[in-house]
């Protein structure tokens, strides 16, 4: 809820429970009992007879323990005990000061020739935004789904120069922002903290810490990776880079491209190339359309049937409520589907667990996932229109929240999206 109906209260309510929560964390894995009854069993003759979960349990929690500083001497492991709690108070400031940095800015039009380029959808959501606000004419903001279609599609050059820079600059020590919400000592802080923090562990920084968790086998796997799949793309997106700045020449722009006219003149390259625009497509997306394709795709490939559920409770209204059921009706999942950008809801698309599969002495616990996105909203009484890019990531999420939902893994440690390195930090 602090992510997604953001407000004062919940912010309170969170920073005071963050140091108790980082305090429980730290000493549950700095707890020798705990840790010697686990090693115990990994040591012991019967790990061999435990399924795979169960052991992936075991080698992930004695992981987990070192990576608490479960080996460390006393004097640092409370040092460490105590990054840890920074690190949390540090981690939900960035969050909130950027979060207020996109909510406090907005541009007011009052003159309609300053919109030129621009497609009804837009103008649509900007006056929309501008009635909630008490103003007249229209109202840009830096979410997402306000923000992206000025830098598209508006043919004003400096509305776009203002807009890139305010949503870049966000939360800075530059832009138009207050200095009050500038993360550069919050980020510095945390760079600092991580560090110190890897280097108790025994890592040489704190990227080596952070790989302890991932699929990749050491930093140098991943810096070869980056670097090669750099050697292999940089001159396919010089290639394009070139012919937008060509396109652009054409079309009478004597200046240099800068970052708020790619996009611009890219979009004006692709309706020139394909006769085909983002925009054109959105009709064909209608949110519930969208939502019953989908659906359907998952019926047919997991036989999986997924209705609404009403009368449950949800943070806002646009909240849904779904139930999964498999083939022989049995219930194997239940998620929240969040779509829309809104004031004082974190931006970015994301799959979150609510409740994780596990067997308890009650039989199976059902898993619940979050699916929370940052899409164009409906515009009065219209449904919302989704530009094609939503859809994949639409699509995208909720692969995420049937790995969550569809697990067959008894162990909550390791069931769903628990205990494996997926596309997170």
């Amino acid at each position: 809820m602090n992510s997604v109906v953001n407000s004062d209260a919940l912010r309170d309510a969170y920073n005071a429970c963050l140091p108790k929560l980082s305090a429980y964390a730290t000493e549950m894995g700095q707890n020798e009992q705990l840790f010697a009854a686990y090693r115990q069993i990994a040591d012991s003759e019967a790990f061999a007879a435990l399924s795979e979960a169960q052991q992936k349990v075991i080698t992930n929690s004695l992981r987990d323990f070192r990576l608490s500083g479960i080996d460390l001497p006393a004097a640092e492991r409370q040092r460490f005990k105590y990054i840890m709690q920074e690190l949390s108070a540090l981690t939900a400031k960035f969050e909130e000061n950027l979060l207020d940095a996109t909510n406090a800015w907005h541009k007011h039009i009052t003159d309609e020739s300053q919109l030129a380029g621009l497609p009804d959808s837009a103008r649509s959501l900007a006056r929309q935004t501008a009635e909630r606000e008490a103003l007249d004419g229209w109202v840009f903001k830096l979410e997402f789904p306000s923000y992206f279609p000025v830098l598209t599609y508006a043919d004003n050059r400096e509305l776009r120069r203002e807009l890139y820079e305010a949503y870049v600059t966000r939360a800075s020590d530059t832009g138009p922002h207050d200095p009050a919400l500038d993360n550069t000592p919050v980020m510095e802080d945390i760079l600092r903290l991580r560090h110190e923090a890897a280097r108790l562990l025994g890592y040489a920084n704190y990227a080596e810490r952070s790989i302890e968790t991932k699929m990749a086998g050491s930093t140098e796997q991943v810096l070869q990776f980056l670097n090669d799949l750099a050697a292999r793309s940089v001159e396919r997106a010089r290639a394009e880079l070139e012919e937008v700045r060509a396109f652009a020449r054409e079309q009478g722009a004597d200046f240099t491209l800068e970052s708020w006219d790619v996009p611009y003149y890219s979009e004006k390259l692709r309706q020139h190339k394909y006769a085909i625009s983002q925009e054109e497509l959105k009709p064909y997306f209608p949110d519930h359309q969208v939502i019953a394709g989908m659906f359907a795709v998952v019926k047919r490939l997991y036989g999986l049937s997924i209705t609404p559920v009403e009368g449950v409770d949800t943070w806002h209204p646009e909240v849904k409520f779904y139930a999964i059921h498999d083939e022989q009706g049995s219930l194997r999942g239940e998620f929240y589907l969040d779509l829309y950008a809104r004031p004082h809801k974190r931006g970015g698309a994301w799959m979150d667990e609510c409740i994780s599969r596990r067997l308890t002495r009650d039989g199976i616990q059902t898993p619940v996932a979050y699916l929370t996105c940052n899409f164009s909203p409906p515009i009065g009484e219209d449904p919302a229109l989704l530009t094609h890019d939503e859809v994949i990531t639409l699509f995208h999420e909720f692969g995420h929240g049937l790995h969550h939902m569809l697990t067959q893994v008894d162990y909550a440690g390791v069931s769903g999206i628990s205990g494996v390195a997926w596309d997170a930090v």
